[in-house]
Parts: C-alpha cells; sequence; structure tokens
C-alpha cells in the first residue's frame, strides 16, 4: 500500500473506488454485526441499502466502521488460516517426496555407475538411506506435530 493509503486502505482522501469485492465485505460485515445484535433490522436495512450504492472506499467504511469486530469474521478467519496452515503442510510434505524420488535417482545412477565400473551388479545400498528417509517422511503423516493438535 502507498504512503497516502489510510487505515480502511483509501487513499488521496478516501476517493478510492470501491470494487464489488468491497462492497460484498462491507454487507457481510453488516450481516453479522445484525445477526450479533449489534445493528436493528431497520438500521440494517438502512446501511445495507447504502452499502450496495456505496461508489468509494470511505463509503463503506463510514457504514461499517462504528461495528464492533464480527465473531463470526473471526471464527471465519481462523478457519481459513486453519485450512490455509492445513494446504501448506500437506503440499510440505509431498515436495518433501520429490526430494526423496530426486535422491534416489541421484543414489541409484551412483550405484549403477560403480557396478558398472566393477564389472559387477554390487548391493543395492542406495535402499538404506532411502529407506530410512522414506520412514521418517511416514512418521509426519502418521504422527501429528504439535501445532496441528
Amino acid at each position: 500500500m502507498g504512503a497516502d493509503m489510510g487505515a480502511d486502505g483509501a487513499g488521496a482522501g478516501g476517493r478510492v473506488r470501491a470494487s464489488d469485492g468491497d462492497r460484498d465485505a462491507a454487507i457481510e460485515h453488516l450481516g453479522d454485526a445484525l445477526a450479533e445484535g449489534a445493528l436493528d433490522a431497520a438500521e440494517y436495512d438502512r446501511r445495507l441499502e447504502r452499502a450496495v450504492a456505496a461508489a468509494t472506499c470511505a463509503d463503506l467504511a463510514a457504514l461499517t466502521g462504528d461495528l464492533p469486530v464480527s465473531r463470526a469474521a473471526l471464527a471465519r478467519a481462523e478457519k481459513a488460516r486453519g485450512a490455509a496452515r492445513a494446504l501448506a503442510a500437506r503440499r510440505e510434505w509431498f515436495d518433501e517426496w520429490g526430494h526423496w524420488a530426486g535422491g534416489a535417482v541421484i543414489m541409484t545412477v551412483i550405484w549403477a555407475v560403480t557396478s558398472l565400473r566393477a564389472g559387477e551388479w554390487r548391493f543395492f545400498w542406495p535402499v538404506v538411506p532411502l529407506g530410512i528417509w522414506a520412514a521418517v517422511l511416514i512418521t509426519y503423516a502418521v504422527w501429528p506435530s504439535r501445532e496441528d493438535r
């Protein structure tokens, strides 16, 4: 954000045009306030009409600025953070298996080259480090970390 942006994200005195997403967020905030008793139905209707017609972010901020932080919004945000953490952990786990596969290729090539140079197939030593590495990766899937509990 630029240096002239305010707390509501509106720069240059609040003349930043509101997007559909901005209006949707304000309408959701108003709905949460109605559901939690911070607004009565008549006030909600008045603010809703103004939110739908709002042209700038400052117009929307004026409609929601006096409302408390919504418990429902906090719960949605926490749920989204949890889902993002789970997705990142899953992606990291699959990335680790990619590293394992790369290591398997490199070690197998080394084994094959040394076996060919010796003129005989030797013990497939990559099975030992790859087996240990795979066992460690499997434990990450079986036993959750402390953050996941």
